[in-house]
């Protein structure tokens, strides 16, 4: 009886995707422990780049180079803000100067001659919304502690995202394992509801260990944050997987190998985040 071989190629795509998933993982883990400039750094540079993908998507009506820059730009201007606004800095009134600044979006496109500028302006709006606001968010996981001024907390974000990992590797693992009852199929046909509880039941399990050597939070707050993960992260990814299939694509970008896009990789996290955020609001 012959031995089944990994075919070379499969090997190599396994290869690249391991090798890029863990040059991602050091640079987002080193960029947060290093400090707060390095983390303002890299996630301004996320969220601008991120957002010019969403920009490059195959729309029906593309979206120009001067809107894309311009909504990059006040993408960048708006993650700025929400950090000097959630470090303590400055006054909550700075948030409103990236708000102010949308308007301009829409009298650039008064000097764009466009077939349908509303079209390419929703675009443009919609991108800020539901990319660069999320992102924004996770300044006040970076800042946060209860009952003291805000301080730069690397543990907490570090904390969130190592959550967010644990739900999409619980998620996959027991999915290709023992997934048989489709969560969604008329969107994502690979999600089980078999790996919708193991990824709970794996997130659980690191928000438990998480607790046991970080006294910021107790183990029932962790717990919640883990549960929020879980469901708010797995409608995140399921709304890009929505997003992907009306375009009639397979990965929002290429921008790492193997993995897809940027939107690929944070997805969970913009619907995640937001729920998790208003959670320490509440609890702070």
């Amino acid at each position: 009886m012959r031995k089944q071989i990994i075919p070379d190629s499969v090997m190599r795509k396994l290869l690249i995707r391991t090798l890029t998933g863990l040059i991602f993982v050091l640079v987002v883990v080193g960029s947060i422990w290093i400090g707060p400039y390095t983390f303002l750094a890299l996630f301004a540079l996320i969220a601008a780049a991120t957002l010019f993908e969403f920009y490059s998507l195959p729309w029906a009506t593309p979206v120009s180079l001067p809107m894309k820059t311009g909504g990059c730009l006040i993408g960048l201007l708006m993650f700025a803000c929400s950090f000097l606004w959630s470090s303590g800095w400055v006054d909550f009134f700075i948030l409103l100067i990236p708000f102010v600044l949308i308007f301009g979006l829409f009298i650039l496109s008064l000097y764009q001659k466009r077939d349908n500028p509303f079209d390419e302006l929703a675009k443009a709006v919609l991108g800020l919304i539901y990319i660069v606001l999320p992102l924004s968010l996770l300044n006040h996981f970076a800042f946060f502690l209860p009952g003291d001024d805000p301080m730069y907390t690397p543990t907490l974000l570090l904390g969130f995202f190592l959550l967010i990992w644990s739900n999409d590797t619980g998620a996959y693992l027991v999915g290709i394992s023992i997934g048989k009852h489709r969560l969604f199929e008329r969107i994502s046909p690979k999600k089980s509801w078999e790996g919708f509880f193991g990824g709970i039941l794996f997130t659980l399990l690191i928000a438990s260990l998480i607790a046991s050597y970080d006294d910021l939070l107790s183990l029932y707050d962790w717990l919640i944050l883990s549960l929020i993960v879980s469901v708010f992260g797995t409608f995140g990814d399921l709304s890009e997987s929505l997003l992907k299939r009306s375009l009639g694509i397979k990965d929002s970008g290429n921008i790492l190998p193997g993995h897809g896009g940027l939107l690929d990789r944070f997805d969970s996290i913009l619907f995640a985040g937001p729920v998790a955020v208003l959670y320490l609001w509440w609890i702070s």
